[in-house]
């Protein structure tokens, strides 16, 4: 969702990815970002606590008319439905990221 939107053009792509694991593990009550995580990203959490929240934020307010492609794609059961993941509520987000 990130490659429409410009506003994600400046993030390196490997912070990029690092902030979109750490909100798959918190959304999925996977566990918080480990030392071996902070090790082979180079990012601590908190580096990534603010893209964190933006990527939520782009999941829970994404304009539904567009990208219904690649929305219907990734509703399959193929890809794991994750099209179909309810985002975090920000409060709850917010609260995860400082607790870790």
């Amino acid at each position: 969702m990130t490659l429409q939107e410009y506003d994600y053009a400046r993030e390196s792509p490997s912070k990029l990815a690092a902030s979109c694991l750490l909100l798959a593990l918190t959304m999925k009550n996977l566990g918080g970002w480990t030392p071996t995580l902070e090790y082979y990203s180079g990012y601590s959490a908190q580096d990534l606590h603010p893209l964190v929240k933006r990527l939520n934020f782009l999941l829970t307010y994404q304009p539904r008319d567009k990208l219904n492609a690649v929305r219907n794609k990734y509703s399959h059961r193929v890809f794991f439905e994750v099209a179909k993941v309810t985002p975090m509520d920000m409060l709850k987000l917010e609260e995860t990221l400082t607790s870790s």
